[in-house]
């Protein structure tokens, strides 16, 4: 079966690239370190600052291997290569919603990208998913879990 791809910017695969030797050099090994001094207290059956470290080495392995996947399947999407008002990965995007007078500007990213907190809205969102393809002009409805919406694409920008 084939691998999902990860589409994404250069960048953004950079940012998972400096994240997964932050955790393989730097908190694998602070980990284990605490799993060795957890291990002089005695009996393990009973030592709580072991059965810590154990949940946070699964926890560190599991993000490692969530990253190599990610960086290994990533499919790089270059922003200049599609209309410069057209909306892709890589783009920053002002709109209003249909009715209303406030702007929102959110920068579409690849999944590993998305913060929603700093407007970074995945690619597979259903904001981004809607405003994909789209141009400058466009009206866009946004499906979600509550309803539906219609924006209006105000601006198209590659996101600096």
């Amino acid at each position: 079966m084939a691998e999902k791809t990860y589409s994404m910017t250069l960048a953004e695969k950079e940012k998972l690239e400096k994240e997964l030797e932050e955790l393989k050099l730097v908190r694998r090994p602070e980990v284990v370190e605490r799993i060795k001094i957890a291990r002089s207290y005695g009996d393990l059956s009973e030592n709580s600052e072991y059965e810590a470290a154990k949940d946070e080495q699964a926890f560190v392995e599991g993000q490692i291997s969530s990253l190599e996947t990610k960086i290994r399947y990533a499919e790089i999407v270059d922003s200049d290569s599609v209309a410069q008002d057209e909306v892709a990965i890589g783009k920053t995007v002002t709109l209003q919603e249909i009715g209303e007078s406030e702007e929102e500007v959110y920068h579409i990213v690849g999944a590993a990208g998305a913060d929603a907190f700093v407007n970074k809205v995945s690619n597979e969102s259903p904001i981004g998913h809607a405003l994909i393809g789209k141009k400058t002009g466009d009206t866009a409805t946004i499906e979600t879990p509550v309803g539906s919406y219609q924006v209006k694409i105000l601006k198209v920008e590659k996101t600096v």
